[in-house]
């Protein structure tokens, strides 16, 4: 857990990692929640390299999300989606 994520992630056996993002209404109107996923789905597209194999992961973002520096959630997810490795 982060300032603007929650992970779950589980091992699955295989040699990559599958990613699912979650976005509840609560997140927003729809053209919000559609950009929230973008911005995960763009973070996890250009950081596969330095994301762990081998594990199903959900992402479910919080609402600080749609207010933060991109950069700044790239970081934040990649870290906290490497502490799941273990």
């Amino acid at each position: 857990m982060s300032r603007s994520f929650v992970s779950f992630a589980l091992r699955n056996g295989l040699t990559c990692s599958r990613f699912g993002v979650t976005t509840p209404r609560k997140l927003g109107k729809a053209h919000d929640r559609n950009r929230i996923k973008r911005r995960v789905r763009e973070i996890i597209r250009t950081s596969r390299e330095s994301l762990p194999t081998g594990f199903d992961f959900v992402v479910n973002p919080r609402r600080s999300v749609l207010t933060r520096d991109f950069e700044e959630l790239r970081t934040e997810l990649v870290e906290l989606l490497g502490e799941n490795n273990g």
